[in-house]
């Protein structure tokens, strides 16, 4: 497991800890309030769960949320086997097609972290149930400090449209997310996705694995385009490997592992 440790607290406010994985270009993320020692643990990866726990515990922090931003279909998802260990709700967006036990996020919820609070933003397009986390450290301001953006925005990049549903019609709400959901945020925002180079979920990542609205918005290739041509540059995505029907069919609970598809 590689990772690089980035711990924004001053005074005890917003503990904000990256995780990243470079075996898949994957990143996780523990995020809460050190004053009242809550926190959250968004997109965990079912083979480094216990590294989150002792991270938390580390901390004297309480995992309250195990939050996915969208059905992974690239690794499996260690959110289910988190919360169950935590005690914590296993949280998706409402519309998600799984069949395992969930907590269902709601556009426009704020999640209470103490200090700490977390704004669910529906970015559908890579995904159908993707979301996007917008969080505010209450102690620097009410702005919001930075959004975690799933699989929806990366760095340089943008999510691959194509797995599940009509790559096309995937691509035009990837389009609507991005810029009536995402870019509409303040320009200073930090920018935290789910994946960097090295990840199949997007095609020309950058190895940097994080930004800010207004860099991606000067300089990231796909978002200068028109919704046409955003459209048609994503039918140029990366060939899908045969595991991930399989991971995305572990991950909506409708195989167990072991089991073939």
């Amino acid at each position: 497991m590689g990772c690089e440790e980035h711990l924004l607290a001053g005074e005890e406010t917003v503990i904000f800890r990256p995780f990243y994985y470079y075996d898949l270009g994957c990143a996780s993320y523990l995020l809460g309030c050190g004053s009242v020692g809550r926190c959250a643990v968004v997109d965990p990866r079912a083979d480094d769960v216990e590294t989150y726990v002792v991270f938390a515990r580390d901390k004297k922090m309480q995992i309250l949320q195990v939050i996915d931003t969208h059905v992974h279909a690239d690794h499996r998802s260690g959110g289910v086997a988190l919360a169950t260990v935590t005690g914590a709700p296993y949280r998706l967006y409402e519309s998600a097609d799984v069949r395992v036990s969930f907590t269902p996020m709601r556009d426009g919820e704020e999640i209470d972290l103490g200090n700490t609070r977390v704004r669910v933003v529906h970015t559908p397009g890579h995904s159908p149930e993707s979301v996007s986390l917008v969080v505010t450290d209450l102690k620097r301001g009410t702005d919001p400090w930075f959004v975690l953006t799933g699989d929806t925005l990366f760095v340089g990049a943008v999510g691959r449209p194509d797995l599940p549903g009509q790559a096309r019609e995937n691509a035009e709400r990837l389009y609507g997310s991005i810029h009536d959901r995402l870019l509409v945020l303040p320009d200073d925002l930090e920018v935290y996705p789910g994946h960097f180079s090295g990840s199949l979920c997007g095609a020309g990542l950058s190895g940097k694995p994080s930004s800010t609205i207004a860099f991606e918005r000067r300089w990231n290739p796909m978002l200068s385009l028109p919704r046409e041509a955003f459209v048609e540059a994503l039918a140029d995505v990366p060939e899908k490997p045969a595991e991930m029907e399989r991971i995305l069919a572990e991950n909506r609970g409708t195989v167990s592992l072991g089991t073939s598809v």
